[in-house]
C-alpha cells in the first residue's frame, strides 16, 4: 500500500459477490488463516499489508445500491468509489461530507476502514459521523444489519442465543464495565481516529454499534453493505487565502477562522512553497498566493456566490481588526481561480516526496491531530522537535480540524536510522498527547502508531480495546497486527536495514533517479492515482479491466519486487512483470499524472529490453515494430501492397503470421507516399519559396506512409504563411515503434542518423517541425534518455517544435474560421507538449473549441493491433473517445494522432483530421470567398 510496510500475502479473493465474501471468509474459518479487507489500497499506516488472504472490493463489489435523496442516505457496497457516490448524490443536491484527496479513487469501505476526513470535514465530520449503518460479517460467519441500537433493542438483541446475541451481549457488558474510563480517556477533538469508537457504544451518543466499527481498520468484521448519511452541498463557494507571517501564526488564527463558519479550512507552511518551486509543481500558482510565509485557505460555502462572499468579508473585517496585525488576504469568487489555489494545497504529496537534494522522505508521523485552538503551538513545538532530530519536512493539512500533515525524510535503510525514527515518534507521541490530541487524525494507526496508542490511551481503554476485538474476532484472524497488539513500528519495513535490491545497469539513463533501477522500481509511493476512473487518462488499461497489475502502482510493485527477488525469482526473464508491461500502453500519462511522475512508458522500455535480449520478441514485434522498414518497402508498390492487404485470405494469412487481431484492417498505404509528392513538386515550390524564412518539417513514418494528406496540408499550411518548407535530405524514422518491443539498441542506431542529418538546421537555428505527437515526444522525451551526455542530442532534443507550438510561438496570421470544434489530443502531446498551444492557436483561427478529456483512444500504436490486447484496446476506446466520435455531429473533429485517427476510422467509419488540414480548409475558403 502506500505505507512503509511490505507483507506477502497468503492470496487474494477479487469476489463479485457478496455470497462471494461469504465463501471466501468460510475458507479462510475452515483452514485457520487470517484475513485482510481492502479498497483502494492507499493505506498509510500499513493496514491493507498482512500475511493474510486479501480480500479485494474494488473491482465488482463497487456499487451504489440505492439514493434516498428524501431522507438523505445512501447504501452502496464496499467497493464504491467516493466521487461516483458524490456525483449520483450531487444530482440532488447532495454529498457524503468527508473528501480525503484520494476521493477520485478511494473506496467507501477503505474509508469505514481508516475513519477517513478529508477537506470539507469541518463541515461534516469524520467517516464515523456519516454512517448510519454497516452490514457485517464476522469470522465465524454471523451476518447482519449494525446501527444505533436503543436500550429496548438493545435488550431484545441480547436475549437471544445465536452469534449476534453472543455479541451484543459482550458489547452491552464492555460499555457498562469501561464507560468510566471511556468518558474520562478519549480526547473529544474533530479529528480522534486512533484507537476504536468506544465512545459510540454509550447510551448517549445512540449506541451506534455502526459508528464503533468504523475506524476498526478490519481487525474486526468484514464489511459488506454501507449505508451512508448524506449532506446539502452548497452549491456556491468562494475562497479566502490569507498570508501570515509563519505557519505558527497562521495555527493561531484557526478558532478566529473557525468562528465564521468556514467549511473548509487548509493551511500550509512555506517548506511546502519552496518544494514546489525546486520541482516545479504548479509553480504559475503559487502566484495567487497573497504575501506571507504561512498561509491558511478558507472556504465558505452558501446556497449563492453573493451570501458565501459576505460570510467571507466578515471574516476579513474581524481579522482587519485583529490586534495581532492585519495579515495579508486575497479572496478568490472564481471557480477557477479557486482550483488553482486549491491545487497549492493539493501538492502535499508531489512536492513532498522525492525532493531534490533531500533525503527519501516517508509517512510515519504524517497525520497527528490536535484541539484546533492549539494548532498553532503544537506546530512550534513539533518543528522544535524536527530540529531536535535533524529531520526536514513541509508541514500542511487540516488546520480547521488541528490535523497536520507530513513526509519526513526518516532513515529506514540503517539500523542507526531505524532507531532515531522509533525515538523520534515515541516523542512526538507524548508531544501530541500533551496537547489533548490524537496520534491519527485521518490515516489511522495500522501498525505505525498501533504499538503507541497506550501513550494516549492508557492501559485500561487499551485492554477495553482488545476486549472490542476479541468479541468481534475471537480467533484474532481479522487482520492481525494492526491497531491493538499492533506489530511494532520498525517491523515489515519495505526497504528496511540490510535490505539489498539489486540495481542492475540500465540502457536509458533514468536522470531523476540518478540511473538507479532500484530508485526507479520504488519511486511509485502507493496512493493510487493511477487507480482514478473519471478524468484525465492514466491508466487506461487499468480503467478498461478493473486489474491492479495493470495499474501504473501495480507495475511499479511488480518491478519492485522483480528486483528483491523473494516473490519473483527470474529477474529480467519475469513472465508475471512481462504480462503487466505487455498491458501498459506506453501512453506516458502517468509522466505528467502521477504525483510522483512515474514514467511507465520508460520502464516499460527498459525491461523489454532486457527480457527479449538474446531472444526472438513476439510477432507483433517484427510487423509493426519495424513498421519503419515495412513501410518503405511498401510505399515503393503502394497499389500492391493495398491490394494484397485488402485481400481476405492472403489478409488473414498475414495478420496471424504478424500477431495482428483478425478484427482489424491494415492501414492502407497511401498512393502517392509524401516523399513522392514532395519529389514531384519540390523545384518549383523551392524556386517559389527563395527569400522566405526556413523551416524543415520532420516526415514520421505514419503520416509519410500511410495518411500523407496531413503533412501535404502542413507544407501547404506554412508555404501559404510565408516559410520555405524542407525536409530531411533521406528517410529518417526516430524509431518510437521500436520502444514497446525493447528494440533500444536499434533505436539508438536511428537516432545516429537522425542526430547526424539534422544537425546542421539546429546548428543554423532553422525550426525543425513535427506534425505526429508520438515523434516529437521521442525528440523530447526519448533522446535524451537515450544520450543523457550527447551534447548534439541534447541540442536536438530542445529544438524539435510541434507544429501548434510553432504556429502558437510565431503567431502567423491565420485564417478566420467559425465552427465547432472537438480536439483529442494524442496521451503523448497531452502527457509531454502539453494542449495550450493547439487550443491557442484554434482559437486564434476563431474556432469554438473544447478539448476533450476522453482519454486515452485504446490504440496507442501496436497496442490496438496486437491480437493479444486488441479486445483492452477496444474496452478503452468505447470509454469515452469512440462515443464522443460518433455524436461529434457537424463539429470539427480534430486529432494530430495517427493511432487517435486510426482508431476512430476503424471503429466508426470517421476520420478526424489534423490541426493543417482543418487550417488549410479555413485558408481555401477565405481564398474562395475573396
Amino acid at each position: 500500500d502506500a505505507s512503509n510496510y511490505r507483507e506477502v500475502p497468503i492470496g487474494v479473493v477479487i469476489p463479485r459477490s457478496a455470497d462471494d465474501v461469504v465463501a471466501a471468509v468460510a475458507t479462510c474459518r475452515r483452514f485457520g488463516a487470517p484475513l485482510t479487507n481492502r479498497g483502494g489500497g492507499t493505506g498509510l499506516a500499513g493496514q491493507t499489508c498482512n500475511e493474510a488472504v486479501i480480500i479485494d472490493f474494488s473491482k465488482y463489489l463497487n456499487r451504489i445500491l440505492e439514493i434516498d435523496a428524501e431522507r438523505r442516505f445512501a447504501w452502496v457496497e464496499p467497493g464504491c468509489v467516493l466521487d461516483d457516490l458524490r456525483r449520483e448524490a450531487g444530482k440532488f443536491g447532495l454529498t457524503f461530507g468527508p473528501d480525503p484527496s484520494t476521493h477520485n479513487h478511494c473506496t467507501l469501505g477503505g474509508m469505514v476502514g481508516n475513519n477517513s476526513c478529508g477537506v470539507h470535514s469541518v463541515m461534516a465530520g469524520r467517516t464515523a459521523d456519516n454512517i448510519e449503518a454497516l452490514e457485517v460479517l464476522t469470522y465465524e460467519g454471523e451476518r447482519f444489519v449494525v446501527g444505533a441500537t436503543s436500550e429496548d433493542d438493545l435488550a431484545r438483541l441480547s436475549a437471544g442465543s445465536d452469534g449476534q446475541a453472543r455479541i451484543y451481549r459482550a458489547l452491552a457488558s464492555l460499555r457498562q464495565r469501561n464507560a468510566g474510563y471511556i468518558k474520562r480517556g478519549m480526547p473529544q477533538i474533530p479529528r480522534r481516529v486512533s484507537g476504536y469508537n468506544l465512545d459510540a457504544l454509550l447510551a448517549e451518543n445512540g449506541c451506534n454499534v455502526a459508528q464503533a466499527l468504523v475506524g476498526s481498520e478490519g481487525t474486526c468484521v468484514t464489511v459488506l453493505r454501507i449505508k451512508c448519511r448524506l449532506v446539502p452541498d452548497p452549491p456556491a463557494r468562494v475562497l479566502l487565502a490569507i498570508g501570515f507571517s509563519d505557519v505558527g501564526v497562521a495555527g493561531d488564527a484557526v478558532p478566529r477562522v473557525l468562528e465564521a463558519g468556514p467549511i473548509g479550512l487548509e493551511g500550509v507552511d512555506e517548506e511546502l512553497v519552496r518544494y514546489m518551486r525546486l520541482k516545479h509543481v504548479h509553480e504559475e500558482d503559487l502566484e495567487m498566493l497573497p504575501d506571507g510565509h504561512g498561509w491558511l485557505f478558507a472556504e465558505f460555502g452558501a446556497d449563492t456566490t453573493q451570501a458565501a462572499e459576505e460570510r467571507a468579508r466578515g471574516l476579513m473585517c474581524a481579522l482587519d481588526n485583529d490586534a495581532a496585525g492585519t495579515p495579508s488576504m486575497r479572496l478568490i469568487v472564481d471557480r477557477e481561480q479557486q482550483e488553482r489555489i486549491w491545487r497549492v494545497r493539493e501538492a502535499g504529496l508531489p512536492a513532498t516526496a522525492h525532493v531534490p537534494d533531500m533525503g527519501e522522505t516517508h509517512p510515519g508521523w504524517e497525520d497527528a491531530a490536535v484541539p484546533p485552538e492549539k494548532v498553532g503551538s503544537y506546530l512550534r513545538d513539533f518543528r522544535r522537535l524536527l530540529d531536535e532530530f535533524s529531520y526536514n519536512c513541509s508541514l500542511y493539512g487540516h488546520f480547521g480540524d488541528g490535523c497536520i500533515h507530513c513526509r519526513i525524510d526518516f532513515d529506514f535503510s540503517t539500523e542507526a536510522g531505524v532507531e532515531k525514527y522509533l525515538q523520534f515518534i515515541s516523542r512526538a507521541a507524548d508531544l501530541v498527547v500533551s496537547c489533548g490530541g490524537s496520534l491519527s487524525g485521518e490515516h489511522g494507526d495500522g501498525q505505525s502508531r498501533g504499538a503507541l496508542l497506550e501513550k494516549m490511551y492508557g492501559g485500561e481503554l487499551m485492554r477495553a480495546f482488545a476486549e472490542f476485538k476479541r468479541i468481534w474476532d475471537p480467533e484474532w484472524m481479522m487482520n492481525p497486527g494492526k491497531v491493538v497488539a499492533a506489530d511494532g513500528p520498525a517491523q515489515h519495513l519495505k526497504e528496511g536495514p540490510g535490505d539489498d535490491p539489486a540495481s542492475p545497469r540500465t540502457r536509458l539513463a533514468f536522470a531523476e533517479d540518478k540511473g538507479d533501477f532500484a530508485a526507479v522500481a520504488s519511486r511509485c509511493v502507493g496512493v493510487g492515482a493511477c487507480r482514478k476512473h473519471d478524468a484525465g487518462t492514466m491508466c487506461p488499461s487499468y480503467r478498461a479491466t478493473g486489474e491492479e497489475a495493470y495499474s501504473t502502482r501495480g507495475r511499479a510493485r511488480l518491478l519492485f519486487e522483480m528486483l528483491r527477488g523473494e516473490v519473483i525469482e527470474d529477474g529480467w526473464r519475469s513472465e508475471a512483470v512481462r504480462d503487466g508491461l505487455d498491458f501498459c500502453l506506453a501512453c506516458k500519462a502517468c509522466k505528467s499524472e502521477c504525483p510522483v511522475s512515474v514514467d511507465m512508458a520508460s520502464y516499460k522500455a527498459e525491461f523489454m529490453y532486457h527480457h527479449f535480449k538474446g531472444r526472438l520478441r513476439p510477432r507483433a514485434g517484427y510487423s509493426m515494430g519495424l513498421i519503419w522498414w515495412w513501410s518503405r518497402l511498401a510505399s515503393r508498390m503502394p497499389r500492391a501492397a493495398n491490394a494484397f492487404a485488402g485481400w481476405g485470405p492472403l489478409a488473414s494469412l498475414a495478420k496471424r503470421m504478424g500477431g495482428i487481431a483478425q478484427e482489424r484492417s491494415f492501414p492502407r498505404f497511401a498512393a502517392p507516399s509524401f516523399h513522392d509528392w514532395w519529389r514531384r513538386r519540390r523545384l518549383p515550390a523551392q524556386t517559389a519559396a527563395i527569400g522566405r524564412p526556413r523551416v524543415l518539417l520532420w516526415p514520421d513514418t505514419f503520416n509519410a506512409y500511410f495518411t500523407s494528406a496531413p503533412l501535404i496540408a502542413t507544407v501547404e499550411l506554412l508555404e501559404h504563411l510565408g516559410w520555405q518548407v524542407e525536409i530531411p535530405s533521406r528517410p529518417l524514422c526516430c524509431g518510437r515503434p521500436l520502444y514497446a518491443f525493447g528494440f533500444l539498441g536499434l533505436a539508438d542506431r536511428l537516432w545516429s542518423r537522425v542526430i547526424a542529418t539534422l544537425g546542421p538546421y539546429v546548428d543554423a537555428g532553422i525550426p525543425i517541425v513535427g506534425l505526429e505527437p508520438t515523434c516529437v515526444t521521442s525528440f523530447r522525451d526519448e533522446l535524451p534518455q537515450m544520450r543523457p551526455h550527447d551534447v548534439a542530442a541534447g541540442r536536438l532534443a530542445r529544438s524539435v517544435q510541434h507544429l501548434s507550438e510553432f504556429l502558437q510561438r510565431s503567431e502567423c496570421p491565420l485564417p478566420a474560421m467559425q465552427g465547432r470544434t472537438l480536439v483529442q489530443p494524442h496521451c503523448h502531446h497531452r502527457a509531454v507538449l502539453g494542449v495550450e498551444a493547439e487550443r491557442t492557436v484554434l482559437e486564434r483561427a476563431g474556432l469554438d473549441v473544447n478539448v476533450l478529456d476522453a482519454g486515452c483512444c485504446g490504440m496507442a500504436g501496436d497496442f490496438g493491433f496486437d491480437e493479444r490486447t486488441y479486445d483492452v484496446a477496444m474496452r478503452i476506446g468505447e470509454r469515452a473517445w469512440l462515443p464522443q466520435v460518433r455524436e461529434a455531429g457537424d463539429a470539427w473533429l480534430v486529432a494530430d494522432g495517427f493511432s487517435c485517427r486510426e482508431q476512430a476510422f476503424q471503429a466508426t467509419g470517421r476520420m478526424p483530421l489534423t490541426l493543417p488540414e482543418v487550417l488549410m480548409a479555413g485558408c481555401r475558403q477565405g481564398e474562395k470567398n475573396s
